[in-house]
């Protein structure tokens, strides 16, 4: 059994039980599952943990299922990469790339929501999964809904990439591009979902869905040999992300898990959709709502549901937030790739040019360790990068002609 002592709202502090709701009757305010810390203290160690298949379920009492996983079995656990190139590059001593390109089913960080959210879904006894999406969550429901044998609506914004859309209709789900942005597909959703008794993931299943993020930080600490990093550098789109990769931090050390924790904790957006980082720079606590502009389309959630929550992560850690311009997006995928050999989507552009502005201003310490989330395959945007990458040099087909172009390049 699991160690979920219910759901709790995160406004007035009411609570309620674990069922496919998301939203409190009597202050509207979101609901969050909580848990039975003291029972998972006595549950998991760092050696139960160790032993365990290299998945994001070898965490699973902190996460909100009852029985055993039955969604993304191979879904977690990728890698920490020590960035010792772009370190150098950037002028910092120790930098970490928490990179979820790759492993990943549908190579993002979304798999780990949509894992724990499908496998929710089936023990409330739902048939047909559904969700609004900027592309990555799409293949992600898509995908393991397929696989989990479920019926499966996909919502998206009939603008996304080409290559987002084709990644979703390979699954066969029932796809629906809406004639508008992301907070018009989801505004639609919460229409259906309360019409029709479907497991929306990021709606009514939002409060147990967004709880598989912190298997991101989990591994994080663990993979830094259980120690937290000095700074953590977050892409938002909704905010949620950052919220939980905080949680993690905070729920490993309520166990004893982790010793120390002094992270701060960084928010990175587009300067075309930044309503949570305006919001910081501006040192209030309101959201104001925006029209996403943006190339980093998987970022461009202009009324972020989480934002609030975000803002309140970076005051709480003494952290910041940085927004970059699509030119800064698509340098910081160069540099990436040319350094580390890592091909990261425009969100993974998003948070390393952050992150070297933030080094710039001397907002992240030059001598200390910092880990930057990428989240996302950059074959999922090369659309992106059309007309911004080298020429490749053209010859006929004889030794002559490459031995001519050989001179040009030296």
């Amino acid at each position: 059994m699991g160690h979920i002592k219910g759901l709790k709202c995160r406004e007035c502090g009411r609570e309620y039980a674990v069922e496919p709701i998301y939203v409190c009757e009597f202050c509207f305010g979101p609901l969050e599952v909580s848990y039975d810390y003291a029972s998972i203290a006595k549950a998991l160690s760092r050696k139960t943990i160790e032993s365990r298949e290299k998945s994001l379920w070898r965490y699973r009492e902190l996460l909100p299922v009852d029985g055993e996983p039955q969604v993304g079995l191979t879904s977690g656990y990728t890698p920490l990469m020590k960035a010792d190139n772009l370190a150098r590059e950037l002028g910092v001593a120790e930098l970490y790339l928490k990179d979820d390109t790759v492993v990943h089913p549908t190579l993002s960080f979304k798999d780990r929501v949509v894992s724990v959210a499908l496998t929710k879904a089936k023990e409330f006894g739902f048939d047909t999964v559904a969700c609004a999406s900027t592309g990555n969550l799409a293949h992600s429901v898509s995908a393991h809904g397929a696989r989990a044998g479920l019926r499966r609506f996909i919502f998206i914004p009939a603008s996304l990439e080409a290559s987002k859309i084709i990644a979703s209709l390979v699954y066969e789900p029932n796809l629906v591009a809406v004639d508008g942005n992301y907070d018009e597909v989801n505004r639609l959703c919460s229409e259906i979902a309360s019409r029709y008794r479907w497991a929306f993931v990021n709606i009514n299943i939002r409060p147990f869905y967004a709880e598989g993020s912190k298997t991101l930080g989990f591994e994080i600490v663990e993979q830094l040999g259980w120690k937290a990093p000095d700074n953590v550098v977050v892409p938002c789109a909704s905010g949620s992300l950052l919220t939980k990769v905080w949680k993690s931090f905070k729920e490993f050390k309520e166990i004893g898990i982790l010793g120390e924790l002094g992270t701060k904790v960084f928010a990175a957006q587009a300067t075309g959709c930044s309503p949570i980082v305006t919001a910081i720079k501006q040192g209030t606590d309101v959201i104001r709502p925006v029209k996403p502009d943006t190339i980093a389309k998987s970022l461009a959630i202009g009324n972020p549901a989480d934002g609030f929550y975000a803002s309140q992560v970076i005051k709480e850690t003494g952290g910041a937030g940085e927004d970059v311009s699509d030119r800064e997006i698509i340098d910081a995928i160069g540099l990436l790739a040319r350094t580390e050999g890592i091909f990261a989507e425009t969100a993974g552009g998003v948070t390393l040019a952050a992150a070297k502005k933030l080094i710039e201003a001397g907002k992240i310490g030059r001598d200390e360790v910092t880990v930057i989330c990428l989240t996302g395959n950059g074959l999922k945007t090369q659309e992106a990068l059309q007309g911004h990458t080298i020429s490749p040099h053209y010859i006929k087909p004889n030794i002559n002609s490459f031995e001519e172009v050989l001179k040009k390049i030296g």
